[in-house]
C-alpha cells in the first residue's frame, strides 16, 4: 500500500503538519524532531506526493520543453544546457519532441500547460496565429528558442542565423571559391532555414557573385538530406567547388557522399556549416563551422 504522510507521522511520533514542514524543508524545526522524522521516511520508503505539493503551492517546479528532435545532436546539447540549469534551482524538465509540425507542436504545447508546467521553452519552426492563440491560454513565462514571433511579443532567445551564414560563406569566398551550393532548411523555418538562405545570398551579393537557383537544394536538417543533396550537386555539368550547409547532421552527410563519390575534402569540394555541435568533430575531416556555443546556449535559454 502507498505511504502517506499519515504514515510517517505516525511512526515518527509527531504531527503531519511537521512532516510537511521537514519534506518542504521548513527552517522551523528542531534538528531532533527533523532527523526523527527522515529516520520515518527512510524505514517507510515514503516520497512525497509531487502533485499534492504542487495544488498546495501552485509549483510543479517543471519546465516544459519543446525541441524539434533530441535525435538532432544540436537540439540534444542544447536539451542538456537546460536540464543543466533546471537542475541548478531544483527544476525537472518534461521534454517533448515536435519534428517541427505545426499540429504537434500546438498538442504537445497544450499537454506541457495542462501539466501545469511552471514555465515552458518552445524550439520550433515558424511562430503562428494558431502557436500564439496556445500561447495566450498559459499564464506562465514563455520564450521562444532558435524561433521568433514577428510582432515581438513574445521573450526570445537566439543568435543572428543571417550573420552565421554570411560569415560562413565569406570564408569559402576568402579561400577563392566563386562556385558555392547550399544546403538549406526549409524556407518557412525562418531561423535555420529562411535566415541562413537570406545570410548565404547577401554573402554572394556583396562579393559580385550571381545567384544560381540550380545551386541550392532544400533538406530536412537530417544526415539523409545532406547526401541526397549533395548526390544532386555532384552530378550537375558544373559542380561547385564548395558548400555550404545550413547545420552540422547535412553537412556529415555532405561529407560522406563527396568520399562515396571517390573525392577527396575539402581537396576536390569544400564544405562548411553553422551549429558547432559534437559530431563536427567526430567526421574525418573535421567539418569547419560557425560555432554557436549549443550547450551555453541552452543555459542561458533555460535562465531566461
Amino acid at each position: 500500500m502507498t505511504v502517506t504522510i499519515y504514515d510517517v507521522a505516525r511512526e515518527a511520533g509527531v504531527s503531519m503538519a511537521t512532516v510537511s514542514r521537514v519534506v518542504n524543508n521548513n527552517p522551523n524545526v528542531k534538528p531532533q524532531t527533523r532527523k526523527k522524522v527522515y529516520e520515518a521516511i527512510e524505514r517507510l520508503g515514503y516520497r512525497p506526493n509531487a502533485v499534492a505539493r504542487g495544488l498546495a503551492s501552485k509549483k510543479t517546479t517543471t519546465v516544459g520543453v519543446v525541441i524539434p528532435d533530441i535525435a538532432n545532436a544540436l537540439y540534444a546539447e542544447v536539451a542538456r544546457g537546460i536540464e543543466d540549469i533546471a537542475n541548478m534551482y531544483h527544476y525537472n524538465i518534461i521534454l517533448t519532441n515536435s519534428d517541427k509540425r505545426q499540429e504537434k507542436e500546438i498538442r504537445v504545447i497544450n499537454t506541457l500547460l495542462e501539466k501545469q508546467v511552471d514555465g515552458l521553452l518552445f524550439m520550433g519552426g515558424a511562430v503562428t496565429d494558431e502557436h500564439i492563440q496556445a500561447f495566450k491560454t498559459s499564464n506562465v513565462p514563455i520564450v521562444l528558442c532558435a524561433t521568433k514571433d514577428e510582432n515581438g511579443n513574445i521573450p526570445s532567445v537566439d543568435i543572428d542565423h543571417e550573420a552565421a551564414a554570411f560569415d560562413a560563406v565569406n570564408q569559402l569566398i576568402s579561400e577563392g571559391h566563386e562556385s558555392i551550393a547550399m544546403i538549406s532548411g526549409t524556407l518557412e523555418d525562418p531561423a535555420n532555414g529562411y535566415a541562413r538562405f537570406q545570410g548565404y545570398k547577401r554573402a554572394l551579393e556583396t562579393a559580385g557573385l550571381p545567384y544560381r537557383e540550380e545551386y541550392v537544394r532544400i533538406g530536412n536538417y537530417k544526415y539523409e538530406s545532406g547526401i541526397e543533396a549533395m548526390q544532386y550537386f555532384l552530378e550537375l555539368p558544373t559542380r561547385p567547388t564548395a558548400v555550404f550547409s545550413a547545420t552540422d547532421e547535412m553537412a556529415i552527410g555532405a561529407i560522406h557522399c563527396i568520399q562515396d563519390n571517390g573525392l577527396n575534402v575539402p581537396e576536390d569540394v569544400s564544405v562548411i556549416s553553422v551549429d558547432n555541435s559534437r559530431a563536427s568533430s567526430m567526421v574525418r575531416p573535421t567539418l569547419t563551422t560557425v560555432a554557436q556555443r549549443c550547450t551555453t546556449s541552452g543555459r542561458s535559454r533555460c535562465g531566461c
